[in-house]
């Protein structure tokens, strides 16, 4: 039996069998990660001592005989973006080079209690601000399934983790598409929850109106279990809100699915469009009904994506200046800076790297005075359209399928040079974000050897309907 390769249903089965320990199977995947992670790079930090301190704890409980959760002794990796106490948090930048997270966030609380075993921080594009974990300050990572291709981003170095089976799942944020994306792109399963449906308190914030934190797993089941626990209300975070809004029964023949037409519009991958266009034919198959619809606001999608976003990240990223934590030029150089200023500047300049530069460059201009209403406020406004628009889709269907990349993964430096063209990666991602919906990426097929997903988009607070929907494909 090959550890690294079970589920999460299945580990537990196991560890309650006694097949294995949690220590056993924490060793495991530790060896896999010191042997192979040198090719792949998903690894920021290795939490060695954490992760064997916490399965011993779960193999006590078992030699006992006491139940144990589900996630208990499962292992796990962590976006370097989420806090975990004592723990090294970088944000895969160098002005967060050093520092450790004093206290745990919400999703990592309440992991820890199920008993998870951590097993590190993974890699991503610098404050989640990319869509190929290039913009990394410390390394890029590979994409398993072809290591000259990107894992995508910015949650690249989870969903490699996962697909290498160098962890049994992973937590990711998704600011716009940044779960989905490189979920798609190496093969697993990604959801990116409703806004609010969990706790923000400890994610490092990019765009505090769009980032949300899910699960990157190997199923759609494993990824349910996993959101069951994380998602809820939190009186830390005053977005997050308690749902419990249950999914009635599935018939399928009833289930009517949205096929949005401007979603597959001229730019597409052919490889791409065949794998989804084929999802979709087997839904239609066992049943469903498919109903082209017209989401008309699409096209301006993500360009209020990329108007909102760095503005956001523009006042989130003030924090970094030198001074009370981080990166500082002045603790850095012997000679003394001139004044506070050149604290600033100097940090800045050398903390970040050139897409952050970039986005808070753009977030700062646009927020300026005499340009606030003709940007910001237009933006704002046409992200209220984009979600009529989604709120009439879904008075007519239950839910909506489109891609979740225009491509498949593509390779090292094809887009790194051109930031419009690397933008374009979240076309298909963005304006769910804009809308708050609840969104999942499962695997559809390939094209060559490179996994497509496809994306499964629901109600506000509809993860379970999603959920049941996703399942209907991975059991056909």
């Amino acid at each position: 039996m090959e550890l690294t390769n079970l589920t999460i249903t299945q580990i537990h089965q196991a560890l309650i069998k006694k097949e294995f320990s949690a220590l056993e199977l924490c060793q495991t995947y530790l060896e896999k990660i010191e042997k192979e992670d040198k090719k792949i790079n998903a690894f920021l930090t290795i939490t060695k001592d954490l992760a064997l301190s916490q399965a011993k704890r779960i193999d006590e409980m078992l030699q006992i005989n006491r139940e144990i959760p589900l996630l208990a002794g499962i292992p796990m990796a962590v976006k370097d973006i989420i806090l975990v106490a004592e723990v090294k948090c970088t944000a895969g930048s160098k002005i967060l080079e050093n520092y450790i997270a004093p206290y745990d966030a919400r999703v990592i609380k309440k992991l820890k209690g199920q008993g998870v075993v951590i097993l590190g921080k993974t890699n991503l594009d610098e404050f989640a601000m990319g869509s190929s974990t290039e913009n990394s300050a410390f390394f890029p990572t590979k994409n398993p399934h072809d290591l000259n291709r990107v894992p995508g981003g910015s949650s690249g170095g989870s969903a490699a983790a996962v697909a290498a089976n160098l962890c049994a799942f992973a937590l990711g944020s998704d600011t716009g598409g940044s779960i989905r994306q490189p979920a798609s792109f190496c093969g697993i399963v990604g959801l990116k929850p409703t806004y609010g449906a969990v706790s923000r308190y400890g994610l490092i914030a990019f765009a505090s109106s769009l980032d949300q934190i899910g699960p990157m797993t190997k199923t759609v089941e494993d990824c349910q279990i996993v959101f069951d626990i994380i998602k809820g209300k939190d009186e830390l975070d005053s977005t997050s809100v308690e749902s419990n809004l249950k999914s009635e029964i599935l018939n399928l023949k009833s289930l009517k699915i949205g096929i949005p037409k401007e979603y597959f519009v001229k730019g597409i991958d052919p490889g791409v469009e065949k794998v989804i266009k084929e999802a979709i034919k087997k839904y239609e198959e066992i049943g469903a009904k498919i109903e082209e619809i017209s989401l008309p606001h699409t096209e301006y999608a993500l360009p209020c994506y990329y108007i909102i976003a760095p503005s956001e990240a523009s006042a989130n990223l003030a924090r970094y200046d030198g001074i009370k934590y981080g990166f500082s030029k002045a603790k850095s150089e012997k000679r003394k800076t001139k004044n506070l200023l050149d604290v600033y500047l100097k940090s800045r300049e050398e903390g970040f790297g050139a897409e952050v530069r970039r986005r808070v460059m753009l977030g700062s201009y646009v927020l300026s005075a005499g340009y606030y209403e003709a940007y910001y406020l237009r933006a704002q406004k046409v992200r209220t359209l984009i979600r009529d628009d989604f709120n009439k889709a879904f008075q007519k269907v239950d839910v909506i399928f489109t891609p979740v990349s225009p491509t498949p993964a593509f390779k090292f430096g094809e887009k790194i040079d051109d930031p419009l063209k690397m933008y374009l990666s979240d076309i298909f991602t963005a304006p769910i974000n804009l809308a708050g919906l609840p969104a999942i990426s499962i695997p559809g097929g390939r094209v060559g050897n490179l996994p497509i997903g496809f994306q499964i988009i629901g109600k506000p607070f509809e993860e379970e309907k999603i959920f049941e929907v996703a399942k209907i494909y991975e059991r056909n």
